[in-house]
């Protein structure tokens, strides 16, 4: 590349280095101020003194928090509800992408079966429709309203299908030589080569359950059956009071709803900060070579 070119691109660059920089530190710091405040007293809190570093360290917000039955089962709720609901997303995912990526010669009315999970991505019936189809089955205060309604992920679907297209034809062909069907060319051969991408959507899958708190509000009639992200959502908007005033004086001094808040919210979003770096180095991956094949 001439030097003349080069200048060019290296502005480029830094500017995209600065950018992402900038929205990184605006994604980290609110989590940061949060951790702060919830190791801050209260005191410090309500003075406004505290700012990207705890002032008054203590863990008192975090013994209270998970001292309270409440939190305890709706952090229950939310696990149980990962251990069902990541397994029924990626399993229905990957057995409606593996007949979806074939060759309409291999596949009669591929295109239909495509055309309406498409359809779906672009209209819904609503709130009210859902609700009531929910009601008719008996899943109103089920764990398995939260695990089968967002059960079929059609975006999902896209990316792994996709993936699935751009593998070698020729590891297939091979396979029904050797005398192998389809379920076994699925998952023996298809499932093992796609870990970068199955390992993107269960993240998706991972987050998406884990964030999810309007489908907890909607279907469980009982706050006992609350996730963790609709019983956050009712502290929050302040349907209920964390710290009682029948809270002994000592406590008072340290925590105060406000950094009793801040502690549920951060140990709320600790679970996928946790797990996500041990799904990034496949993330970027996993998500081009999904979406980019034909």
């Amino acid at each position: 590349m001439p030097e003349y070119a080069a200048w060019p691109r290296k502005v480029f660059n830094a500017a995209n280095y600065a950018l992402l920089i900038v929205l990184a530190i605006m994604c980290i710091l609110p989590l940061v101020q949060l951790l702060a405040m919830s190791l801050s007293s209260n005191a410090a809190v309500s003075a406004g003194k505290v700012t990207l570093w705890p002032v008054g360290f203590n863990w008192e917000s975090y013994k209270f928090i998970l001292s309270k039955p409440e939190f305890l089962r709706s952090m229950g709720v939310s696990v149980k509800r990962l251990a069902l609901g990541v397994v029924v997303n990626m399993l229905i995912t990957i057995l409606v992408a593996y007949p979806l990526s074939k060759e309409a010669s291999a596949f009669k009315g591929r295109a239909v079966y495509v055309w309406i999970f498409v359809f779906t991505m672009l209209f819904g019936g609503g709130i009210i429709p859902l609700y009531m189809t929910v009601r008719s089955l008996g899943l109103i205060d089920s764990i398995w309203a939260l695990v089968l309604v967002p059960a079929v992920n059609v975006f999902n679907i896209v990316i792994l299908l996709n993936f699935f297209r751009g593998l070698p034809k020729e590891l297939e062909e091979a396979a029904v030589v050797d005398g192998a069907g389809q379920w076994l060319i699925l998952w023996r051969i298809y499932v093992p080569l796609s870990t970068p991408s199955l390992a993107t959507l269960t993240l998706f899958c991972l987050v998406n359950h884990w964030n999810s708190w309007f489908d907890g509000i909607l279907f469980m009639n009982s706050p006992t059956h609350y996730p963790l992200q609709s019983y956050l959502y009712t502290i929050i908007v302040g349907l209920d009071t964390l710290v009682k005033s029948n809270t002994d004086v000592e406590t008072l001094k340290l925590i105060s709803d406000r950094t009793a808040r801040a502690a549920q919210i951060f140990l709320g979003a600790l679970p996928i900060l946790c797990v996500y770096p041990f799904l990034q180095r496949y993330f970027t991956k996993g998500i081009v070579l999904g979406s980019v094949k034909e």
